[in-house]
């Protein structure tokens, strides 16, 4: 096997600063992905204007890392067109995928989460997020940045093993439902939680009877651009229970940032995402839908 082909067999966390970034950036086992798009108002004329060198840019919004079925707008794309993704990106097993987004909002990291969680889904093994994205490489005038288009790397299509633990379908939602054997857990803002507030992809505002409320915008500092510190998000979730985690929010965009703090920074066992969220969830009349303040609050 080439050398540039060689697996690592280090461990990677799921965030790394721009310091380490800066130190291993040439290493060839890295696949630096920049995936800023309309979500944090760059995209690629942002890309074109400045980006760490090396790094290929696939927006987020524009290039196919969520899937529309129905009314259900932020869905794991299917494995053919993740393979062709992935490939198209350059990404090979063997590789670390290190996901860059712009550092500007709560919004913007939860799309950096949903890059991260997707690749796990495809079944990639070795994933981190740039911590503070852009915003903290280019906080040091000493860091490089180059403009221009970038040569795309050429792979074959990524071989996808499409996991299974980090994700919830229907089905799972359904028994949580009826057995209370997962924490629900609405990533939302409050008036969507009480249903004061409605999403243009769900069919009724609302939520799913019994969740608990975790606003993904806590765990985010505006004052850093970065997730809060590990002391401080555990705090942030010390009230929700100690069990399996269903996240989900309208379309399985915010609710990625929760997951991505409960599984990868925590290291709570049984979290998964449901990528259908309210936006599916609410298309079927039938599936119930709960209002008002918190039902375990009231009385």
């Amino acid at each position: 096997m080439p050398e540039a082909e060689k697996p690592a067999t280090d461990t990677v966390p799921p965030l790394v600063s721009a310091d380490w970034l800066a130190e291993k950036r040439g290493d060839p086992a890295l696949r630096l992905i920049d995936i800023r798009s309309v979500v944090d108002g760059g995209g690629r004329g942002a890309y074109l204007t400045a980006h760490i060198p090396g790094a290929v840019h696939s927006d987020y919004v524009e290039d196919g890392w969520r899937a529309t079925r129905g009314m259900a707008t932020g869905l794991l794309p299917e494995p053919e067109a993740l393979a062709a993704l992935l490939g198209g990106i350059g990404l090979t097993p063997e590789q670390t995928a290190v996901v860059i987004a712009a550092g500007t909002s709560a919004g913007d990291f939860a799309a950096a989460a949903r890059v991260f969680w997707t690749l796990r889904m495809a079944g990639h093994a070795r994933i981190t997020i740039l911590d503070g994205g852009m915003a903290a490489w280019t906080a040091d005038p000493a860091r490089p940045v180059v403009g221009g288009p970038s040569v795309r790397p050429q792979a074959p299509p990524y071989p996808v093993a499409i996991a299974s633990g980090p994700r919830a379908e229907i089905p799972r939602v359904v028994r949580a439902l009826a057995s209370d054997d997962a924490v629900l857990l609405d990533t939302r803002a409050v008036s969507f939680f009480e249903g004061r507030s409605q999403s243009p992809q769900a069919r009724v505002p609302g939520r799913l009877p019994g969740a608990f409320l975790l606003d993904h915008t806590t765990l985010w500092d505006a004052a850093t651009g970065r997730l809060k510190d590990e002391a401080a998000l555990a705090a942030l979730v010390a009230s929700v229970p100690k069990a399996p985690v269903v996240t989900y929010c309208n379309t399985g965009h915010q609710a990625a940032t929760p997951w991505f703090v409960l599984s990868e920074i925590l290291g709570w066992p049984d979290v998964s995402l449901y990528d259908g969220s309210m936006s599916e969830w609410t298309e079927e009349p039938s599936r119930p839908v709960a209002t008002g303040p918190d039902e375990r609050k009231r009385g």
